[in-house]
């Protein structure tokens, strides 16, 4: 593995361990990649993007589409630990999204929400309303 790749999924996780520790996110970690999409792509002035997650304009909607459904992982890697598995067609709440271990040619993976925390390759989820937001 990389230092870049080491860094990155490091990273990653200490996003994560904020939000679940306390809805802390390292600075910058929400501003995007760098060179990343503008704030303003990623909702209205107060993050709203509606869709499911009214509530909490941080969540989006998406839909396994993998045939024979997927396993979702503990970190945006194929190799990691497995935490549960989602059935084609299952709806997931999604977080945000990061760069992780390539799924064919798709590189991004999805922050679920669905009380596992658990991450799934963007590439067999269908986003339901506007694509998420960067970690």
């Amino acid at each position: 593995m990389s230092l870049r790749s080491v860094l990155f999924h490091g990273l990653a996780l200490a996003a994560v361990t904020g939000v679940l520790l306390g809805g802390a996110v390292p600075a910058g970690a929400a501003d995007g990649p760098a060179g990343g999409a503008p704030a303003a792509q990623q909702g209205g002035p107060d993050g709203h993007t509606g869709g499911r997650g009214d509530r909490d304009p941080r969540r989006y909607e998406g839909v396994v589409t993998a045939k024979g459904g997927i396993w979702l992982h503990d970190r945006p890697d194929r190799g990691t630990r497995r935490v549960r598995f989602a059935e084609q067609g299952e709806h997931v709440s999604i977080y945000c999204k990061v760069n992780g271990d390539r799924v064919g040619t798709n590189p991004l993976w999805y922050l679920l929400t669905d009380g596992t925390w658990a991450w799934a390759s963007a590439r067999y989820i269908g986003n339901v309303g506007p694509a998420p937001r960067w970690c």
